[in-house]
Parts: structure tokens; C-alpha cells; sequence
């Protein structure tokens, strides 16, 4: 069980961390929580596997990367953590993960996603790839997004309903 101050602490991590130097001190004083007991409480949520991860969301876009891919392969099974693990290294990779497949209609399993401020930047990124990490032999396709959708955390905590004052 959570107390009152975690569902405070929960809903306050859901819209995103404040931009700020000591974004957990500044949490903190909105909930009435120091620094050091928002940073405990956060351990133990994570540890109680409450929260899976913090992580960071980036608005490529807005930083002037208008191209991303989705880059998935069919490995296998034997090669595909080792060959994850060497594209995982590289600088331009953002994501990369397993999957399990689905079928003849879906046989991918290992995923990466690469964002360019081109078409063109992300391919030759692709191509530097395939070779550091000898992807050639595999099947892939590669899946360019064609809009972009708004990105956030998770939602741990529903929104108290709006009422109407007369």
C-alpha cells in the first residue's frame, strides 16, 4: 500500500519533472517533501516495482531532428542479445530492445529506433550500423514515422473531474 504523500509524489512525476537544477527538491516543496525524502520515496516505489523507470523524454523535433525510424529485424534467437547489445552501443541508436514475434506475419524481434535531422542521415546512420554490427544477413525492414504523436510518461494517478462553479 501507498500512503498519501506517494499518491502526492505519483501524480506530481506524471507531468514530467520541473526544468530545473534540483528538480526533486523543487517536487518536493510542492508536496511538502524535502529533497533527500522525494529521492527515498522514488527508490522505494521502484524497488516495490510501483514505478518501472524514469526516464526522459526528448522532443527530437523541436531540437531540429525531423527524420525517425524504426528499425526492426529478424535475429536469431541465439545472436539477438549479443547483436542488441552492439547496437545499443552505438551514439545515434535512442532505443533498442526485443520483441517476440508474431507469427509469419510479424517475425521481427529486435527493435531500434534512430533519429536524423534527414531521410538521408538516418539511412547512412542504418548503413554505418549494419556494418559495426553485421545486421546485413537479416531481415529488416525499416519504418520511417510519418507523423509525430505527443509523448509523456506513465499515468499513475487519474485527474480529479472538473466541476462547475455558479
Amino acid at each position: 500500500m501507498i500512503d498519501d504523500l506517494d499518491q502526492r509524489l505519483l501524480s506530481a512525476i506524471q507531468q514530467g519533472l520541473p526544468m530545473s537544477p534540483r528538480p526533486y527538491a523543487e517536487l518536493g516543496a510542492q508536496i511538502g517533501l524535502s529533497e533527500s525524502e522525494v529521492l527515498a520515496r522514488l527508490t522505494a516505489l521502484k524497488q516495490d516495482g510501483l514505478i518501472k523507470r524514469l526516464g526522459v523524454i526528448v522532443k527530437h523535433r523541436q531540437l531540429g531532428y525531423r527524420a525517425n525510424a524504426m528499425v526492426v529485424w529478424d535475429i536469431p534467437d541465439e545472436q539477438v542479445q549479443h547483436i542488441g547489445q552492439l547496437i545499443s552501443r552505438l551514439e545515434f541508436v535512442n532505443l533498442c530492445y526485443r520483441r517476440p514475434r508474431h507469427g509469419a506475419t510479424w517475425p521481427y524481434n529486435l527493435f531500434c529506433m534512430i533519429h536524423g535531422k534527414s531521410k538521408e542521415t538516418v539511412l547512412q546512420q542504418l548503413a554505418l550500423l549494419e556494418q559495426a554490427c553485421h545486421t546485413q544477413a537479416f531481415p529488416k525492414q525499416v519504418l520511417f514515422s510519418r507523423r509525430c504523436f505527443k509523448q509523456r510518461g506513465a499515468i499513475y494517478t487519474k485527474s480529479e473531474p472538473a466541476t462547475a462553479h455558479g
